[in-house]
């Protein structure tokens, strides 16, 4: 199970539909980032810089204690290999899922004017397409 810290930005859409593709059992907590939960103690101890999205793997990969991971590009490649799914093996191919991960539509000047235009989902849209097709070799 994998409980997943959240807010609808974004990048939080990216891993809710990452999820939502590879079937994983999750589980959404919100966090409102209107009225500062992502600076409240608890949320802190899972993700220290206090952003979106957030999770924490409750059956992690090495099987040990529960595993928290933020930021959106670390938590698609650990969602990925966890799974097998959208992750190519081959190395050469993996540059192009790890530039995709860390593309945002928050943070590049052509995801931004998407933003602005309501299309910030049709972006995480398109990174998990290219993922695909990437992972497809």
């Amino acid at each position: 199970m994998i409980e997943l810290h959240y807010w609808p930005t974004p990048n939080g859409h990216k891993i809710s539909i990452f999820l939502e593709e590879t079937g994983l059992d999750y589980q959404i907590i919100p966090i409102n980032i209107g009225t500062g939960a992502q600076f409240k103690p608890e949320f802190l101890k899972i993700a220290p810089n206090n952003r979106m999205p957030a999770i924490i793997d409750f059956d992690p990969v090495d099987g040990g204690e529960p595993l928290s991971i933020f930021e959106s590009g670390a938590i698609l490649i650990y969602l990925a290999e966890k799974t097998g799914q959208f992750f190519p093996e081959n190395w050469r191919d993996r540059k192009t899922v790890l530039a995709s991960s860390r593309r945002s539509p928050t943070t590049d000047p052509i995801g931004q004017r998407g933003m602005n235009c309501g299309q910030g989902l049709s972006e995480t849209i398109r990174l998990i397409l290219i993922l695909d097709i990437s992972s497809q070799g």
